[in-house]
Protein backbone atom coordinates (compact mmCIF):
# COMPACT_ATOMS: atom_id res chain seq x y z
CA UNK A 1 0.00 0.00 0.00
CA UNK A 2 1.12 3.44 -0.67
CA UNK A 3 -0.16 6.73 0.25
CA UNK A 4 -2.50 8.66 -1.89
CA UNK A 5 -0.45 11.89 -1.31
CA UNK A 6 2.46 12.77 -3.88
CA UNK A 7 5.13 14.79 -4.08
CA UNK A 8 4.93 18.67 -4.68
CA UNK A 9 1.46 18.82 -3.09
CA UNK A 10 1.18 20.75 0.42
CA UNK A 11 1.33 18.19 2.96
CA UNK A 12 -1.84 18.07 5.26
CA UNK A 13 -2.24 20.47 7.75
CA UNK A 14 -2.52 18.57 11.34
CA UNK A 15 -3.05 19.00 15.18
CA UNK A 16 -2.17 16.71 17.45
CA UNK A 17 -0.53 16.13 21.18
CA UNK A 18 3.12 15.19 21.87
CA UNK A 19 4.61 12.82 24.52
CA UNK A 20 4.32 15.52 27.25
CA UNK A 21 0.63 16.25 26.32
CA UNK A 22 1.99 19.56 24.90
CA UNK A 23 -0.28 20.52 20.98
CA UNK A 24 1.28 20.04 17.90
CA UNK A 25 0.51 21.64 14.70
CA UNK A 26 2.54 21.68 11.15
CA UNK A 27 2.02 24.97 11.51
CA UNK A 28 4.49 25.25 14.38
CA UNK A 29 7.53 24.29 11.22
CA UNK A 30 6.53 26.86 9.20
CA UNK A 31 9.86 27.72 7.52
CA UNK A 32 11.42 24.64 8.45
CA UNK A 33 12.60 21.17 7.44
CA UNK A 34 10.71 18.67 8.41
CA UNK A 35 10.92 14.58 8.27
CA UNK A 36 7.73 13.43 9.30
CA UNK A 37 7.87 9.98 10.28
CA UNK A 38 4.91 7.17 10.77
CA UNK A 39 5.83 4.36 12.28
CA UNK A 40 3.40 1.60 13.71
CA UNK A 41 4.51 0.91 17.72
CA UNK A 42 6.74 2.43 20.75
CA UNK A 43 9.55 -0.28 21.65
CA UNK A 44 8.83 -2.53 19.55
CA UNK A 45 12.49 -3.92 17.70
CA UNK A 46 12.45 -2.16 14.16
CA UNK A 47 10.56 0.86 15.40
CA UNK A 48 13.35 1.20 17.86
CA UNK A 49 16.07 1.06 15.05
CA UNK A 50 14.76 3.33 13.39
CA UNK A 51 13.94 6.04 16.14
CA UNK A 52 17.33 5.48 17.65
CA UNK A 53 18.81 6.12 13.94
CA UNK A 54 17.16 9.39 13.94
CA UNK A 55 17.75 9.89 17.64
CA UNK A 56 22.33 9.03 17.07
CA UNK A 57 22.05 11.09 13.70
CA UNK A 58 19.75 13.90 15.30
CA UNK A 59 22.70 16.24 15.54
CA UNK A 60 23.79 15.76 11.75
CA UNK A 61 20.06 15.97 10.99
CA UNK A 62 19.61 19.62 12.60
CA UNK A 63 22.98 20.75 11.37
CA UNK A 64 21.35 20.21 7.82
CA UNK A 65 18.25 22.51 9.12
CA UNK A 66 15.61 19.36 9.42
CA UNK A 67 13.28 19.27 12.42
CA UNK A 68 12.03 15.76 13.25
CA UNK A 69 8.29 14.32 14.34
CA UNK A 70 7.40 11.18 14.81
CA UNK A 71 3.89 9.59 14.56
CA UNK A 72 2.19 6.54 15.91
CA UNK A 73 -1.48 5.09 16.99
CA UNK A 74 0.41 5.05 20.65
CA UNK A 75 -1.24 7.42 23.32
CA UNK A 76 0.92 10.13 25.02
CA UNK A 77 1.77 7.83 27.67
CA UNK A 78 3.65 4.82 25.72
CA UNK A 79 5.41 7.57 23.87
CA UNK A 80 6.77 9.11 26.61
CA UNK A 81 7.91 5.55 27.98
CA UNK A 82 9.58 5.23 25.07
CA UNK A 83 11.74 8.66 24.52
CA UNK A 84 12.66 8.44 28.17
CA UNK A 85 13.78 4.67 27.80
CA UNK A 86 15.74 5.75 24.47
CA UNK A 87 16.42 9.25 25.67
CA UNK A 88 14.66 10.38 22.18
CA UNK A 89 15.52 14.49 21.31
CA UNK A 90 12.21 15.07 18.94
CA UNK A 91 8.34 15.03 19.15
CA UNK A 92 6.81 11.96 19.21
CA UNK A 93 2.51 12.69 18.30
CA UNK A 94 0.22 10.43 19.96
CA UNK A 95 -2.65 9.52 17.33
CA UNK A 96 -4.83 6.44 18.43
CA UNK A 97 -7.98 7.93 16.54
CA UNK A 98 -5.58 7.32 13.88
CA UNK A 99 -6.77 11.30 12.42
CA UNK A 100 -3.50 12.47 11.13
CA UNK A 101 -2.71 8.84 9.93
CA UNK A 102 -5.62 8.85 7.93
CA UNK A 103 -4.45 12.07 6.45
CA UNK A 104 -1.50 10.95 5.39
CA UNK A 105 -3.11 7.70 4.22
CA UNK A 106 -0.16 5.06 5.71
CA UNK A 107 -2.96 2.66 7.44
CA UNK A 108 -4.09 0.17 5.58
CA UNK A 109 -3.71 -3.72 4.80
CA UNK A 110 -0.36 -5.61 6.27
CA UNK A 111 0.25 -9.20 5.93
CA UNK A 112 2.86 -10.60 8.26
CA UNK A 113 3.74 -14.06 8.59
CA UNK A 114 0.92 -14.80 6.44
CA UNK A 115 -1.66 -13.18 8.59
CA UNK A 116 -3.60 -10.39 7.43
CA UNK A 117 -4.60 -7.44 9.01
CA UNK A 118 -4.79 -3.67 9.13
CA UNK A 119 -1.94 -1.69 10.27
CA UNK A 120 0.22 1.06 9.78
CA UNK A 121 2.90 1.74 6.71
CA UNK A 122 5.69 3.01 8.25
CA UNK A 123 6.35 5.63 5.68
CA UNK A 124 8.34 9.36 6.07
CA UNK A 125 7.97 12.84 4.33
CA UNK A 126 10.57 15.31 3.94
CA UNK A 127 8.15 18.45 3.61
CA UNK A 128 10.10 21.57 2.73
CA UNK A 129 10.02 25.30 4.78
CA UNK A 130 7.02 25.79 2.44
CA UNK A 131 5.18 22.79 3.38
CA UNK A 132 5.44 20.88 0.33
CA UNK A 133 6.53 17.82 0.54
CA UNK A 134 9.58 17.03 -1.26
CA UNK A 135 9.88 13.38 -0.78
CA UNK A 136 7.83 10.24 0.51
CA UNK A 137 10.09 7.07 1.78
CA UNK A 138 7.57 3.87 1.21
CA UNK A 139 10.54 1.92 2.82
CA UNK A 140 12.52 3.47 5.02
CA UNK A 141 16.11 1.96 5.32
CA UNK A 142 15.43 2.02 9.64
CA UNK A 143 19.13 1.46 10.39
CA UNK A 144 20.18 4.06 7.92
CA UNK A 145 17.36 6.51 7.47
CA UNK A 146 19.25 9.92 8.59
CA UNK A 147 21.58 8.96 5.84
CA UNK A 148 18.95 8.37 3.18
CA UNK A 149 17.18 11.46 4.12
CA UNK A 150 20.20 13.52 4.25
CA UNK A 151 20.95 11.96 0.97
CA UNK A 152 17.97 12.92 -0.54
CA UNK A 153 17.54 15.84 0.01
CA UNK A 154 20.54 16.85 -1.88
CA UNK A 155 19.73 15.10 -4.75
CA UNK A 156 16.45 16.98 -5.14
CA UNK A 157 17.86 19.85 -4.20
CA UNK A 158 20.72 20.62 -6.61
Amino acid sequence: MATHLTVGIKAPSFKGKDQNGKPVSLADYKNKKLLLFFYPEDDTPTCTIEACNLSDNYALLKKNGFEVVGISPDDEISHKKFETKFNLPFTLIADPAHKIINQYGVWGPKQLYGRKYDGLHRTSFLIDEQGTIRHIFLKPRNKEHAGEIIKKWNEINK
